[in-house]
């Protein structure tokens, strides 16, 4: 074997590289350091080779046979990229990738790296004039700079973004007014994944010069909010009042920061308002959003506040129109609503007083017309809040039904207007109607397994135990 070195030595070296690249290939990406250790003791094993072959890296071939110069200048050419190659895969095992700061700076020292083993070896081995190669280089540097304007101005945009870092993966953004999640930060653009599933690209020369929202800052939180427009001829308190309890009646919304209700602008003809709060990175921010438009909707109604001063007055009473909104009553006819509104009787209750004890058993079925009313339910420690109820939801179903006791406590959250159906009127309702009996049914069980689920996913407390707790224990 040491014969065959010393007599063939360029065909060892050539064996040398091709033994690299198939161990490169062959030990698994998870065994990385084992995979550069043995490209380190290749490149080690081929230098000694060449070196005791006679070459130099430093110099030309020595040899004046044309075939034999010719492969000699390519192996010593290869050891200078060869070594770029070594030195770029040793560099990224001492600096990992720490996010893609430091890939980008990776991947420019790796790119300087292999620009002076290419000059080195034009230097050295082909004894090229390198000044002259550096001017020529320079003036097509130039060249290829002015028709690469634009993506290089990405590039270095990108170095500046991911320098500066006012964004990263998996931060939802908005750049340029596009909306969406940061799935991936390369040299020339930011890809986003919008709501809607697609994907964004966005250079990154935009993405420096505009406007970055990012909703993910601080990391935790996420901001949701709604607009609309009301006509000047309703007064601004009334709308915040409606607003402040829509806010307010959506528990996904987070009570610190604090949600707020504010006027943005205005106009000789409307009003324009906005709703705003934050909920925790990685809910559903479009879901919580509707919410809010929905549960707007219902305040501002039951307020009396129309979204535009032409609507047509509405000839409904407010228990007429509340029938409307009940599920449950959607099988009765407009003359069953019209009857069953001339018995709902109003009820006012102020915030913080409850609506309906737990255990109690409901004398009538209560419908929500304004306010907002908390439903919390026993977690064998103390009472959880299950869920918040507005306009048109309705509560004590279960003693109407089956003369059950209510299985939550239900407390208004605000100044409150309940109407109560009796229970002689709504039974017969029921009588007369399966259909609103098997609605009712539906939503006890809805309820029943939205409280059996909550208490599920209820985390349970870790009982903090010391080093005289242990001994007790083992006494």
């Amino acid at each position: 074997m040491l014969a065959f070195i010393q007599n063939h030595p360029l065909v060892f070296g050539a064996l040398l590289i091709l033994l690299d690249l198939t161990v490169w290939r062959v030990i698994p990406a998870e065994q990385r350091t084992l995979k550069v250790l043995c490209r380190l003791a290749l490149f080690v094993l081929f230098s000694a080779v060449i070196i005791d072959a006679g070459m130099s890296p430093l110099q030309p071939p020595p040899w004046p046979e044309p075939t034999l110069n010719l492969v000699a200048t390519a192996m010593e050419i290869g050891w200078w990229l060869y070594g770029a190659r070594t030195a770029t895969v040793v560099l990224g095992l001492l600096m990992p990738r720490i996010g893609h700061a430091g890939r980008l700076l990776q991947d420019v020292m790796g790119a300087l790296i292999f620009l002076v083993a290419i000059v080195a070896a034009a230097a050295y081995v082909m004894q090229l004039p390198v000044k002259g190669l550096l001017a020529t280089s320079g003036v097509m540097a130039i060249v290829i700079g002015l028709a690469l304007q634009s993506t290089l101005s990405d590039v270095f945009s990108g170095i500046v973004l991911n320098t500066t870092k006012p964004y990263q993966l998996d931060d939802w953004i908005s750049i340029d007014g596009t909306e969406g999640k940061v799935v991936e930060i390369d040299w020339r653009a930011t890809h986003l994944l919008t709501n809607k599933g697609s994907t964004v690209v966005i250079p990154n020369s935009v993405a420096a010069k505009t406007k970055v929202h990012n909703f993910s800052r601080p990391y935790e939180l996420t901001n949701v909010s709604i607009s609309l427009r009301v006509s000047t001829q309703v007064r601004p308190r009334r709308v915040l009042d409606a607003l402040e309890k829509t806010v307010q009646g959506i528990s996904a919304l987070l009570a610190d920061p604090k949600p707020k209700v504010a006027i943005k602008e205005s106009d000789l003809e409307s009003m324009e308002y906005e709703a705003s709060g934050f909920i925790r990175t990685g809910q559903n921010k479009t879901e919580v959003r509707n919410l809010m438009y929905d549960l707007a909707h219902r305040h501002l109604e039951a307020a009396g506040i129309a979204f535009s001063s032409e609507a047509a007055p509405q000839p409904w009473s407010r228990p007429r129109l509340l029938l409307e909104d009940v599920k449950i009553f959607r099988a009765l006819s407009s003359e069953e609503k019209d009857a069953l509104s001339q018995v709902m009787a109003p009820l006012a209750f102020s915030a913080g007083q409850v609506v309906l004890e737990l255990g109690e058993v409901a004398d009538g079925l209560l419908v929500i017309g304004t306010g907002v009313v908390s439903a919390s339910v026993p977690d064998g420690i103390g009472m959880l809040e299950a869920g918040r109820m507005g306009p048109g939801e309705i509560l004590g179903e279960e003693g109407i039904a089956n003369d059950a006791p209510s299985q939550a406590r239900f407390t208004a959250l605000s100044s409150c207007v309940l109407y109560r159906i009796e229970r002689d009127a709504i039974r017969t309702c029921l009588d007369a109607r399966v259909e609103v009996r098997a609605a009712i049914t539906r939503l006890r069980t809805f309820r029943e397994q939205a409280s059996r689920n909550l208490l599920l996913q209820k985390p349970q407390a870790i009982k903090k135990g010391g080093f005289l707790s242990w001994l007790q224990k083992r006494q």
